[in-house]
């Protein structure tokens, strides 16, 4: 079902439904047996996800924006084709983000499993930004594990080279209060700071960090006082982990004050040199499962 299909402020088909906010913000909202979520149509953006009976496991701002043309804060922004300031002829985190996006299908697997497939395609807009022709898709498994997979194709006749990620806020009680494991021994840049580094031992965060891992080959783990969140990336070398602490948090949009203690970014990845070059007809498949 296409963007143009809404209908009214919203319509309910099986375990999901479309909503229009009074403003034209559009999003999917879909309950089934085993978790709840909101599909944001621009940037295909995951903003809400909670497993049945559990608390969210993805962190939205209180204070963020829901509106047309404004990046939302939190849940799972799609950075593309280009991560951070990695193409400065591009807007930070690149364009896909600020686009909206087309349904391809929604599936009911079954009673505790949805499938929401979303695209974009190149477009007399995002040529005046970049000027490739190229099919992105993204397909999102709502379960009782989470998983998202972006998939580019490079429909050109010239090669691109592509940096992305997927920009997952994960809910925690306090940031204190957490331990991630996996990166142990990976070397990392140290983005606040422009230094290289190794990583020694779990990572605790007590400071504003933007840390770039590279040679990420395991599940990571993500240990709260609450719950322990397995995150398996595929397709992907590289992994972020960020948060902007105290002062930082108070320059930022859609944030209060204190936002820095609800959670940490841990970002599935092509950063850096973990970067692809895609030829004419190739694709690339970027995938997070989160359980």
């Amino acid at each position: 079902m296409a963007y143009n299909d809404f209908v009214g402020f919203w319509e309910k088909i099986g375990m999901f439904h479309y909503t229009t906010q009074e403003n034209g913000f559009k999003y999917i909202e879909i309950k089934n047996d085993a978790a709840k979520a909101k599909i944001a149509l621009q940037g295909a953006h995951l903003f809400h996800y909670q497993r049945t009976d559990e608390t969210p496991i993805l962190w939205l701002s209180d204070t963020s924006f829901l509106e047309n043309g404004q990046n939302i804060r939190g849940g799972i922004p799609i950075c593309w084709p280009s991560f951070g300031l990695n193409n400065r002829e591009l807007p930070a985190h690149g364009f896909a983000r600020n686009q909206i996006w087309s349904v391809v299908n929604i599936t009911e697997d079954n009673a505790g499993s949805t499938t929401v497939v979303l695209d974009l395609q190149d477009s007399v807009e995002t040529k005046k930004m970049w000027e490739y022709k190229f099919h992105v898709s993204v397909c999102i498994r709502i379960a009782k594990e989470l998983s998202i997979e972006l998939i580019t194709r490079n429909r050109d006749t010239k090669d691109f080279k592509l940096t992305q990620a997927l920009h997952t806020y994960f809910s925690v009680s306090h940031v204190k209060n957490i331990a991630i494991k996996g990166l142990e021994n990976k070397s990392y840049l140290d983005a606040v700071t422009n230094t290289q580094h190794v990583q020694s031992g779990i990572l605790k965060i007590d400071k504003e960090i933007d840390y770039v891992y590279q040679e990420v080959d395991k599940v990571l783990l993500l240990e709260d006082i609450t719950r322990a969140i397995d995150i398996k990336n595929e397709g992907s070398s590289s992994c972020i982990v960020w948060n902007p602490w105290i002062e930082k948090s108070k320059r930022m949009s859609g944030m209060r004050d204190d936002s820095y203690d609800e959670f940490v970014c841990i970002e599935t990845a092509n950063a850096f040199d973990d970067y692809k070059v895609l030829q004419s007809g190739q694709s690339h498949r970027l995938k997070v499962t989160i359980t």
